[in-house]
């Protein structure tokens, strides 16, 4: 018999809202895997290869908001959800992570798939928890009732991230042959409402003062999730204020015409004068990290008078190594809180939306006439892509190029990367969840290495049909050859770069995906329509590139860019 405490938690999870639940197949975990796997308001998947499991995992949260539950067995297994776990602890994405394990008296006892798992995700992690042993005073089945509903709303309380609960097992792991699961309908639950936090009227007073000591004003957004309503407020906020508004692709505000979208290039400039046009005197960040380095080089080199970060609760990043304050609200109450101004001049929302204007003219006429490479094939295929889809790019070159070239606003895609640690490890499968909880097209923009590194994302029962994954093969880690340091040595090729020969076409065949090939312009732009077609089902499109040819065009595009100012 399992125990009933055991097979209860599936019950709390389905009580407090959870959905998707990922586990990955072992013996020690069976009693997790049946109560889960039985229980009938879930959505379970089995995915064999654990580093896999907790990026897909990781997708679904990313996409849904709420809590994925893994499941997996004792030892290593749960050392391999290791990197999904500390990219969801960075990017402050909800996990409940349950690892089974041998009862205490075993740990360090030369059992198998035996190793110290209490704690094992270190500071990477929100919380840690270890479940009861035994239940024979009621005491501890009350211990366990509680202990769930508190890693769940520990989950998702403001920041979000991943909570992990260690359960040792003894056996019998397995029900009696014909012997029903059956979930407790008393169960205990905890139910957290999350507070709303507001600012108080001396605080409040203090702020619109010091506001107002501001002319011109920077806000820059940070990686986050798309928000239908937190876009208007930001345009109402800008038109109100003269503030100038810059978000990454990753900032998922590139959706509203009023946001600067093209810093990359612009802050390229190497006219002095131009730039210190472009320095605040008020900064004001929210959201996460930050892809444009071309913008922390330059917020750090002409640092603003004050920095002012939003955000509600959690550990603040001085990213610019200019912040003077931290104000514990939400964007969207501190945009429609501080008060219009009731004059202000337009010269500084001139100076940055001349020089967006003369960088988006820029790459439109440049870019095309670049010839084939990495840079110029992304723009076409960002051009392409379908209107309210999921666009997820992974790390290396691909959310490097997309956020040189942009999204047009009126595309509404919503952007997905892995960069609260950067990774490559996990970039496939963080798609392939996304696409698993979405109906609408999700699309993977990859290089090789990181397309090779992660295939087992596809090794389940599972592929999503909205899937559709452009690899930019050049057959090496191209990346290298763009970076002062590496790209001045010798060892570049052998060390770096690390060649390798492979292409998709025997991937897509195992996974019965549809697979096109593509070496020039002329091919892309004629496979790119039946490839985002929606009755395409899961296809990869593999684009050819050579990786000397890509970096010389990308350095001469920066040497364009960096002359494009020259003598305003």
């Amino acid at each position: 018999m399992i125990l009933q405490p055991v097979v209860n938690i599936a019950e709390i999870c389905a009580r407090k809202g959870v959905q998707q639940v990922v586990l990955s197949p072992g013996s020690r975990c069976a009693p997790l895997t049946l109560a889960f796997a039985r229980h009938p308001k879930l959505s379970v998947r089995t995915v064999s290869d654990e580093r896999a499991a907790a990026f897909i995992g990781l997708g679904m949260a990313q996409k849904t908001g709420s809590p994925t539950v893994l499941v997996c067995t004792s030892g290593t297994a749960a050392l391999n959800y290791a990197p999904a776990v500390a990219e969801a602890y960075f990017q402050q994405v909800p996990l409940l992570i349950l690892t089974a394990d041998r009862p205490p008296e075993w740990i360090d006892q030369l059992d198998g798939q035996t190793i110290r798992q209490e704690q094992v995700y270190g500071r990477h992690i929100k919380e840690s928890y270890t479940f009861p042993v035994d239940f024979d005073h009621p005491d501890a089945v009350w211990h366990s009732e509680r202990l769930v509903s508190e890693a769940l709303n520990k989950a998702i309380a403001f920041p979000p991230g991943p909570v992990h609960i260690n359960i040792p097992l003894r056996e019998p792991f397995y029900p009696a042959p014909g012997e029903a699961l059956v979930y407790s309908e008393g169960v205990k639950i905890i139910e957290e409402e999350a507070s709303i936090q507001t600012l108080g009227p001396d605080i409040l007073a203090k702020l619109r003062r010091e506001f107002h000591q501001y002319e011109r004003i920077l806000v820059v957004a940070g990686q986050g999730d798309y928000d239908a309503l937190l876009l208007p407020v930001l345009e109402t906020f800008a038109q109100t204020t003269g503030a100038v508004i810059v978000g990454d692709i990753i900032s998922n505000t590139q959706q509203s015409a009023l946001v600067i979208r093209h810093q990359d290039t612009l802050l390229s400039c190497q006219d002095d004068q131009q730039l210190a046009l472009l320095r605040p005197d008020l900064l004001v960040t929210f959201g996460k990290s930050i892809m444009s380095k071309s913008l922390k080089v330059y917020l750090r080199k002409h640092p603003p008078k004050a920095h002012w970060h939003l955000q509600p609760a959690g550990q603040v990043a001085d990213t610019f190594q200019s912040l003077t304050k931290i104000v514990r609200c939400s964007p969207r109450y501190f945009f429609t809180t501080v008060p219009e101004r009731q004059a202000f001049s337009l010269t500084y929302l001139h100076a940055w939306q001349g020089m967006e204007r003369r960088a988006e003219n820029f790459l439109e006429e440049y870019v095309p006439a670049s010839g084939y490479n990495e840079l110029h094939l992304v723009r076409q295929i960002l051009r392409h892509l379908p209107a309210h889809s999921n666009l997820h790019l992974a790390n290396s070159m691909a959310v490097r190029y997309a956020n040189i070239l942009a999204l047009k606003p009126a595309q509404q895609v919503q952007v997905y990367a892995n960069r609260g640690t950067s990774g490559i490890d996990g970039s496939t499968s963080t798609a392939v969840g996304c696409a698993l909880v979405s109906t609408q097209p999700t699309v993977l923009i990859t290089g090789d290495l990181a397309f090779f590194y992660d295939r087992n994302a596809l090794w389940h029962n599972y592929l999503p049909q909205n899937l559709r994954i452009v690899l930019l093969n050049n057959h090496a880690g191209g990346i290298f050859r763009l970076i002062d340091g590496p790209r001045q040595q010798p060892e570049l090729a052998p060390y770096f770069e690390t060649h390798q020969a492979l292409d998709a076409r025997n991937t897509a065949r195992d996974f019965k995906m549809r697979y096109t090939a593509v070496t020039t312009l002329a091919e892309l732009s004629e496979a790119l329509p039946a490839f985002f077609s929606p009755t395409a089902g899961a296809a990869i499109l593999e684009v050819f590139t050579d990786s000397a040819l890509n970096a010389k065009a990308f350095s001469e595009y920066k040497q364009a860019a960096g002359k494009l100012f020259s003598g305003i």
